[in-house]
């Protein structure tokens, strides 16, 4: 039987009802218990393995003025090792050609998620997912899909209404579909990607297209990009995805072809891995697998029935770094 994958608990309390008051972006930002979280080009600001979360003082007179400023949420009881509960944390965008050298210094340095998420602890990792995720859509939303009109950012940031037709939008998210195919003899077949390294290899994924079930988008995706045909799906979770704002919808599906062929558009190789292989691949430094933190790494352990050590990593460290998860 397929177990389900532990779902991680929220971390934000998001506020949904009150940051739709007129005034609320406001009156969070006038108390000084809120921390901001700075953006600038699908980075923020990192210090040692957690996000920089400045104190409003840290930061009065040196941000520019109209940023994009967006309400996260407030942190829930127990949920953030670094932030007290009922913290409210709110995110400033900075425009791509603001000085940002200025920001990266006393050991805090910018970096994206995917070189960020294997330090960060999961908390973190989820404010990094919703803040990205949500600013990525504004920056494609500014004007009205409708008119052309520009649009206001209302609600704390959480909707924006054409200026001219009145026409309200909400920060979309883009189903996408994650596959660990299993072979017949227990085997998993993992695809490496033309934008990637040629030893790097993953899971295959796909964007849910309309009239769609997510089943069928997984059986589609997957004769496309390997070639081979799927005769078993098993839901197994999902995870926020900032790029550019998914929730990726995670199986392990079965196959009997043992010929994987890949399309050469966006797949460059497809390899059968036994679990032995794989972890030896790992640690040689032959294959590098998806990161941890994502759910890519998490449907191949699911698959493997275990932690896959990296190289370079003992056990005891694995153990560790899957603490920080």
């Amino acid at each position: 039987m397929i177990q389900a994958l532990p779902s991680p608990e929220a971390v934000l309390d998001r506020d949904c009802e009150q940051r739709s008051a007129s005034g609320y972006l406001d009156a969070v930002q006038a108390r000084l218990s809120h921390r901001i979280v700075i953006f600038q080009r699908g980075k923020t600001l990192v210090h040692g393995h957690a996000i920089r979360y400045f104190d409003p003082a840290d930061v009065a007179g040196k941000l520019p003025a109209g940023l994009l400023t967006i309400y996260l949420g407030k942190t829930l009881p127990g949920r953030h090792p670094q932030l007290p509960a009922g913290t409210d944390l709110v995110l400033k965008v900075l425009p791509d050609d603001a000085e940002a050298a200025a920001w990266a210094s006393e050991g805090t340095s910018w970096a994206g998620y995917r070189e960020a998420a294997a330090l960060l602890p999961g908390p973190d990792a989820a404010i990094f997912i919703q803040a990205q995720a949500v600013a990525n859509w504004h920056q494609t939303h500014q004007f009205c899909p409708r008119c052309g009109s520009a649009t206001e950012l209302l609600w704390s940031g959480w909707m924006r209404r054409c200026s001219v037709d009145a026409s309200e939008h909400f920060p979309r998210t883009d189903p996408a579909v994650i596959v660990a195919i299993v072979g017949g003899d227990d085997r998993i077949l993992l695809a490496n990607n033309f934008a990637w390294e040629s030893h790097r290899y993953s899971t295959v994924a796909g964007f849910v297209e309309a009239g769609e079930s997510a089943e069928q988008a997984a059986g589609r995706e997957i004769f496309e990009e390997v070639g081979v045909h799927l005769h078993t799906t098993h839901y197994v979770g999902s995870q926020a995805w900032p790029f550019p704002r998914s929730l990726m919808l995670g199986f392990i599906a079965h196959t009997a072809d043992t010929d994987a062929v890949p399309d050469n558009a966006e797949v460059r190789a497809a390899r059968w891995f036994g679990r032995e292989e794989l972890q030896a691949a790992v640690l040689s430094g032959e294959a590098i697998i998806s990161a941890r933190l994502s759910i890519a790494r998490e449907l191949i352990e699911h698959w493997y029935g275990g932690r896959i050590r990296e190289r370079g990593e003992d056990a005891a460290d694995a153990a560790v770094v899957g603490d920080r998860s």
